[in-house]
């Protein structure tokens, strides 16, 4: 599990959160950007497919331009900082909403059930209206803090998938609630790719109770606690303004969150 044991690359910290004064300004413009992201050129041109040892980058912030009326009311949807992709991203182009197995060999990986749903929304003035055909990437480590298909578990896909947006703008998974490991908070990667040629990336994070919590089953409970990184002590869930925090739910021994995000155009 030594893959895991540094940072690595995971902690290069990309651009900044918008001020609401350049979120307005952002809507009244007439480029394309992501509102959900901490620069308006968050929204980047695809890059080649990364190798797991590559760390993805988002662009830094752009100039804003003068604010629009202060009297703009802002859409529930946006305002969602990009965050570095981190060294674990392998595109392995599988299309699946049960994201817990590894493919080659069916083994589900164990772990609390965690539902996770996108709604992924298209911004235009004031409203949000749902933003269909979007491929939505998720990736994240196992219960002990392992990412598949790199270092000791390369070959193995296991916690990893996409989905394309429905007609609602939702991409919805079945997986497990995220381990941690040395030097970072509990987090879950996610790219989000409108079209064939830009992606926005980030990471969505869990309330620190609520982790430790989940961590006292098994097989959390082989690692503990004890060394674990609190979202306090994270730099990139820092530069997140606490705007990446999942509202997670329990009905009987599943959890459930919904994420919401939004383009502009």
């Amino acid at each position: 599990m030594k893959q895991n044991s540094t940072l690595d690359n995971d902690d290069a910290q990309v651009g900044r959160i918008l001020s609401r004064r350049e979120i307005l300004a952002l809507l009244g413009g007439s480029s394309v950007a992501l509102l959900a992201a901490c620069a308006p050129g968050a929204l980047t041109p695809a890059s080649p497919t990364p190798t797991a040892t590559q760390t993805g980058a988002a662009t830094t912030a752009a100039a804003a331009t003068p604010a629009a009326s202060s009297a703009t009311v802002l859409p529930s949807c946006i305002v969602r900082p990009a965050l570095t992709e981190g060294p674990y991203f392998v595109d392995e182009k599988l299309a699946r909403s049960d994201i817990r197995s590894d493919p080659g060999t069916g083994a589900v990986r164990p772990g609390a059930l965690l539902t996770l749903n996108f709604l992924v929304s298209r911004v235009s003035g004031s409203a949000c209206t749902a933003l269909s055909g979007a491929v939505v990437d998720v990736w994240h480590c196992d219960a002990l803090g392992v990412y598949s298909d790199v270092d000791n578990a390369r070959g193995q896909k296991f916690l990893r998938g996409y989905q394309t947006t429905d007609a609602s703008g939702s991409a919805k998974f079945t997986t497990v609630y995220p381990g941690w490991y040395q030097g970072r908070a509990v987090h879950i990667h996610f790219k989000i790719r409108p079209t064939s040629s830009s992606e926005f990336t980030s990471q969505l994070f869990f309330d620190d109770a609520l982790s430790t919590q989940v961590f006292t089953q098994a097989p959390y409970s082989q690692k503990g606690t004890q060394g674990i990184t609190r979202n306090a002590a994270d730099g990139i869930f820092q530069q997140s303004g606490g705007k990446l925090t999942l509202n997670v739910t329990k009905s009987g021994d599943v959890y459930a969150a919904t994420f919401d995000i939004g383009l502009a155009s």
